[in-house]
């Protein structure tokens, strides 16, 4: 049987996915006033509750991710919503090899400030289709950088990229580099959710939206996208879900807000021919994405590393890895008497292979003993491990003509997400973080709010400005770039 949803005479906006970008997008629609908004969540336990049970441990989500110095908006919302002490204190990170420890990085914003000093080495010697069409490596090493920093560079964007430097576009590197590290001294400072972001953070946010009118359906995956209006019209839309029996459902929308992983917005797009002879959209079917495994270990004694939050890098070709002590990080956790630690890969395909028990051993007698020798001694009493394909967009050298725009070319159809483009121009919250897909949720439901005919309220706050002789060398440079391009178009005028 076919459910159809009517509209009537209501402007209707269908938001497909949740998380940080499909529940902001739904808050942004509804301040604006939009009456009927609607969140299609693939997902059975909406906000990211994506609870399993393994062996009588409840796992309420896999994985662990940081809150950096400029997640300005998501600081905001907790504001908002009121939700009381939900992170930890800033700490500290130690960076490991399989030498030992490498380095351990300052809680900087405790330190006196100082200027930042690399601020003007984005966009001023070529321009971002130049920067996205080398690699990372490539361009580290005709930067002339030491074999060391190169290391602890590829370490780093192992695990705010999730991939290594030959494999990642220059310009969406240092997009990530300067957001997370180079505009501010403070700007590498992180701090972690003391519980499941799910619970802790979306699910206040998911509660919100529905208080003020927002339907949201779970176990909805979507199918593919049919526009209703032909050449000329009022284009509606049809958004085809089915739900966890598998019977098929039809959503008419005004507006659609794509707010899904690169996977699943590829497999959205490959289903809709209207999608998929867009230009915009064909392109996205070019991204490539990025394997996880997610690993959390209950051992049988408790050990203390020196830091709470831990990188790994330099184990396996291509992979990087981070580890947490979760009696310190998280509040379900600090009263266990035995260590609860959560081991996380990125870049893992050449680990998608690995049995439970082949990936665990490498943990314990490879991994883990490199930060304290304590942990080769320590058996494992119980264990989770989920893997996730193509669970990231990988920003490939040459990707970012391929990342869809937040108004895409379809009237009434948006993008949200960390596959939406970054550059000159966009948000200033850059690569694989909450914050950017937070951030573009907002700014595709004020874009959709306003072609349903109502203004925009939701606020989008940016980074903290550049510091003032980084905006004094960036507008110094202009009249230096534009003679550059006068002189360089005269003489493409000479030359034969």
């Amino acid at each position: 049987m076919l459910a159809q949803r009517s509209i009537g005479a209501l402007k209707r906006a269908v938001v497909i996915g949740g998380g940080w970008a499909g529940y902001g997008s739904a808050k942004a629609l509804l301040e604006a006033g939009v009456k009927e908004v609607v969140v299609l969540d693939a997902s059975q336990n909406p906000g990211g509750l994506a609870s399993t049970s393994v062996n009588g441990k409840t796992i309420t989500e896999p994985g662990i991710k940081g809150f950096w110095a400029q997640y300005a908006n998501i600081y905001q919302l907790v504001d908002e919503l009121g939700i009381p002490d939900p992170f930890t204190d800033w700490t500290s990170s130690a960076f490991y090899s399989p030498q030992g420890l490498e380095v351990k990085a300052p809680i900087l914003g405790l330190l006196p400030r100082l200027p930042t000093p690399l601020g003007n080495f984005i966009y001023t010697n070529a321009t971002y289709s130049k920067y996205d069409s080398m690699s990372a490596h490539e361009l580290f090493r005709s930067a002339g950088i030491s074999q060391r920093l190169f290391d602890f560079l590829e370490s780093m964007l192992l695990v705010i990229l999730f991939a290594p430097s030959n494999a990642l576009s220059a310009a969406a590197t240092l997009d990530a580099l300067y957001f997370f590290v180079l505009a501010h001294q403070q700007d590498f400072d992180v701090r972690w959710c003391k519980g499941p972001v799910g619970a802790t953070l979306l699910l206040p946010l998911m509660e919100s939206t529905r208080q003020k009118g927002c339907t949201i359906m779970a176990g909805r995956k979507a199918k593919h996208v049919v526009a209703e209006g032909g050449a000329g019209q009022s284009t509606q839309y049809r958004v085809a879900t089915t739900d966890a029996g598998g019977q098929e459902e039809q959503w008419t929308a005004d507006a659609v807000v794509l707010a899904v992983g690169v996977k699943a917005l590829q497999g959205i797009v490959q289903a809709s021919p209207l999608l998929g002879s867009n230009p915009t959209f064909a392109g996205l079917m070019n991204l490539g994405a990025i394997d996880a495994i997610a690993v959390r270990l209950w051992l049988d004694r408790r050990i203390v590393p020196e830091s709470p939050s831990n990188v790994l890098a330099g184990f396996e070709r291509s992979v990087g890895a981070t580890f947490f002590d979760l009696n310190a990080l998280q509040n379900q956790y600090r009263d266990e008497q035995n260590s609860v630690l959560e081991v996380d890969f990125y870049g893992a395909s050449s680990l998608l292979g690995l049995s439970d028990d082949q990936l665990i051993k490498r943990i314990m007698t490879r991994y883990l003993p490199s930060a304290n020798a304590a942990y080769a001694a320590a058996a494992v009493s119980n264990h989770s491990v989920v893997r996730v394909h193509g669970g990231v967009t990988a920003f490939s050298p040459g990707s970012h003509q391929f990342l869809p725009p937040v108004i895409t070319p379809l009237p009434g159809v948006f993008c949200a997400g960390d596959c939406v483009r970054q550059g000159p121009g966009s948000h200033g919250a850059k690569g694989l973080c909450q914050e950017k897909a937070y951030a573009t949720g907002l700014q595709a439901g004020n874009a959709a709010a306003e072609f349903l005919g109502f203004s925009p309220r939701a606020p989008v706050l940016q980074p903290e400005e550049d510091e003032q002789h980084i905006r004094a060398a960036r507008e110094a440079i202009k009249p230096l770039r534009a003679a550059a391009t006068t002189l360089h178009n005269a003489a493409a005028e000479l030359l034969p």
